[in-house]
């Protein structure tokens, strides 16, 4: 596994810790989905430039998984708003 692969690996778990961070009930939603999103690609971006077949399908699903959530959090807004 090289750098990229273990930064793709860092956005994740950043994202994760992020998402615990800012939850509640007054939190806010757009910013919440702004900063999950921009994670999550960077995560993906350097997922595709390790050019490891494992750590970059490992690295592509894992920040998937923070986008569809950044998703959901962005329709929610949308919604509440």
């Amino acid at each position: 596994m090289n750098k990229f692969g273990v930064l793709s690996f860092l956005m994740a778990l950043i994202s994760v810790i992020v998402f615990l961070i800012l939850r509640g009930p007054n939190v806010n939603l757009l910013l919440m989905a702004i900063i999950l999103g921009s994670l999550s690609l960077l995560g993906i971006i350097f997922a595709v430039i390790s050019k490891r077949w494992l750590s970059g399908i490992i690295g592509v699903l894992c920040n998937s998984v923070v986008l569809v959530s950044a998703y959901f959090t962005l329709l929610a807004y949308g919604i509440a708003g």
